[in-house]
């Protein structure tokens, strides 16, 4: 092979089509990845809003510099011993640790939304779907005990699988332990917005995400419980193309706004603004 050819094979196989398109998971257009970072990960195309990390998320709806993490050393447990036909449920965990530098599939903390403080969990579909575990529950769960003895405003960002089965009915119970937190913010009339990202599924859609004072989602997020195959196989019948989207939820009721990326921050800004105005006992110091 002469050294023109060798140049050309190795440049060939250095570039991979991921670092340079992006393929919208609703339309399948491919996008050139810097036109998809700089519209913040929507297609400008079908406008469907892709999924951001927890940095991303953070840096593009708290006042910079103001947020800041807490109880980050929670890791998920392994009750039953989990292990699957490739590696046990341990050594996923901590792989993951590894690769992506966080314990869990949520991140929890504080920041300030155009001055206002609020307490905020974000959670992270990279870590195992962002699947609710141990872990998740006890950090969400401890986010609100913050968010009540403070008085401070609660939004949790939720992108999730469902329940982590790795982990049986430990996981499960946390749809009761962070729901029953929650219900705690009423007595104080403290606020609780649910954003709905895609996806939202599963115990995640059937506790905290769909109890929010307010719930909010991004265009064209899957929003529900069991998977719409699941659904047509089990009552025989064909269901609407546009099922388990944001707007099929949000026609049924079951959520309150859709609200694009780009003016999210200010929406939630707005809300919180109303609930001041409404005396509803928080504080924004």
């Amino acid at each position: 092979m002469g050294w023109l050819e060798k140049q050309y094979c190795e440049k060939k196989h250095a570039i991979r089509k991921e670092d340079i398109w992006v393929v919208c998971e609703s339309c399948g257009t491919y996008v050139y990845k810097k036109e998809w970072i700089a519209n913040l990960h929507v297609c400008p195309r079908c406008n469907f809003h892709g999924k951001l990390t927890p940095n991303e998320r953070i840096d593009l709806v708290f006042d910079a510099g103001s947020f800041e993490e807490f109880n980050e050393g929670i890791t998920p447990c392994d009750p039953i011993g989990f292990v699957d036909q490739r590696e046990s449920y341990s050594d996923k965990v901590e792989s993951l640790r590894l690769k992506m530098g966080q314990n869990e599939s949520v991140i929890t903390g504080t920041g300030r939304i155009n001055g206002v403080k609020v307490v905020a969990a974000i959670m992270d579909f990279r870590f195992l779907g962002g699947s609710l575990g141990s872990g998740t529950g006890e950090k969400i769960f401890r986010a609100t005990n913050l968010a009540y003895d403070e008085f401070l405003p609660y939004i949790i960002f939720s992108a999730s699988s469902g329940a982590r089965m790795q982990e049986g009915t430990l996981s499960l119970m946390q749809m009761a332990k962070t729901s029953a937190g929650l219900a705690r913010l009423s007595e104080r009339k403290i606020p609780y917005l649910s954003v709905l990202t895609h996806p939202t599924t599963g115990g995640v859609s059937a506790s905290f995400a769909m109890i929010g004072n307010i719930n909010i989602a991004e265009p064209g997020a899957l929003i529900g419980f069991a998977g719409k195959r699941v659904i047509e196989q089990t009552i025989k019948q064909k269901l609407p193309s546009d099922f388990q989207t944001a707007d099929f939820v949000l026609k049924h009721g079951f959520i309150d706004l859709i609200v694009e990326r780009k003016e999210l921050k200010n929406k939630l800004s707005d809300i919180l603004s109303y609930c001041r105005t409404r005396n509803l006992s928080y504080s924004s110091e």
